[in-house]
């Protein structure tokens, strides 16, 4: 899956400042739009960006909310 070239809003994780900011950010309006959540590393902003289907998304972050993942 292809990211646009248009400029992500990238929204950082609520728990970056528990473990000293080494966390990740995602593009939440983006996956609006597409279907596909564009993640990355914080601490690298310029690195590569991971396209993930919002489905798993949601998977991921609700086994992380119930202590599953």
């Amino acid at each position: 899956m292809t990211i646009t070239t248009d400029p992500l809003h990238w929204v950082k994780s609520s728990y970056s400042t528990d473990n000293g900011g080494a966390c990740v950010e995602w593009a939440p309006s983006h996956a609006s739009a597409t279907g596909v959540v564009p993640v990355r590393d914080s601490k690298v902003p310029a690195g590569p960006v991971l396209s993930v289907p919002v489905t798993a998304f949601a998977a991921f972050v609700a086994g992380v909310k119930n202590g599953t993942v």
